[in-house]
């Protein structure tokens, strides 16, 4: 039998790629002199320390707060590098940076859309029609904001490094050598991305909502905000085995309405931008995977 895939994740950043491997994270960023930097870090998880975090359901959480974590340091560390930011973000500025982005976020995608239906009560009472439409005002709200991100010009550069990240991963998973031609045929969409993982919880969320009841407006907001954990731990277990069985017809088709919204969140990448995706990537694989994969290395 052949053995497994190593496992590899990533996202996009100012002018670079971060790569996250089982047991390295590396943020490959194109400089203003046109050289790659690549800088990697050992991966450190609570998980390590309380193994029942590994357990389903509560790992998704795990993944998905420790992901912000990196993703924030990783962009912060991609400002600097390619000569957008200067200053480099202390961890209390970092931290209020998170703070302030997680409220706004509940405030855009769950106080407004369930204090909007206050103009729908007046139509009808019924609990589960009232949650049906807040979560579809909440997903109509979601697709606008990325449409309209979608069309600045400094964000379709991250897109492109997106799918950069999306098209070098296929390379790997494929068995070719990661280099930039190798990598043309194959698509910017992929089933493990964390767009798919949005969609995913914002499908969940309509759902789970519908059997809430429809309590007073401070009710309605705690009661989302406190089950976005569970909805996350749900998601996380839906896109682990959609990226395990993406060739299965049915899977397919229930992540699909992901895979259509990476149309708006990746752009088709150009060869330097593929050459940092791949630099990423070599630096959290083992030597014996780069070697599989076709590569040579030198010490």
């Amino acid at each position: 039998m052949e053995k497994e895939k190593y496992k590899v994740g990533g996202q996009a950043v100012i002018e670079g790629v971060m790569m996250r491997g089982k047991d390295k994270v590396a943020v490959a960023v194109r400089q203003p002199d046109g050289e790659i930097s690549v800088d990697v870090k050992p991966v450190s998880t609570i998980r390590d320390k309380y193994p029942i975090l590994k357990k389903p359901l509560l790992r998704g959480v795990v993944v998905l707060v420790e992901s912000l974590c990196d993703g924030m340091k990783a962009l912060a560390h991609s400002a600097q590098v390619s000569g957008e930011d200067e200053e480099q973000l202390s961890k209390t500025d970092m931290a209020m940076t998170m703070l302030v982005s997680a409220l706004l976020a509940i405030g855009l995608f769950i106080v407004i859309p369930t204090w909007s239906m206050r103009f729908l009560h007046n139509l009808t009472n019924d609990p589960v029609l009232l949650n049906l439409a807040e979560g579809f005002l909440r997903m109509g709200i979601f697709l606008a904001y990325i449409a309209a991100i979608s069309s600045m010009e400094d964000i379709q550069r991250v897109f492109q490094y997106h799918g950069a990240e999306h098209k070098t991963i296929y390379t790997y998973e494929a068995g070719l050598p990661l280099e930039p031609k190798n990598a043309h045929g194959f698509s910017t969409l992929h089933p493990r991305c964390g767009t798919n993982f949005l969609m995913i919880v914002m499908l969940i969320s309509i759902f789970i909502f519908t059997f809430l009841g429809w309590p007073n407006l401070l009710e309605r907001i705690a009661s989302r905000v406190l089950m976005m954990p569970i909805i996350a731990g749900v998601s996380y277990e839906i896109i682990r085995f959609a990226g395990n069985h993406a060739e299965n017809s049915v899977v397919h088709f229930a992540i699909l309405p992901g895979l259509l919204l990476q149309k708006l969140t990746t752009r088709e990448p150009d060869d330097e931008q593929l050459e940092v995706a791949m630099a990423s990537l070599k630096a959290v694989l083992p030597e014996e995977e780069i070697i599989k994969a076709g590569e040579v290395v030198h010490d």
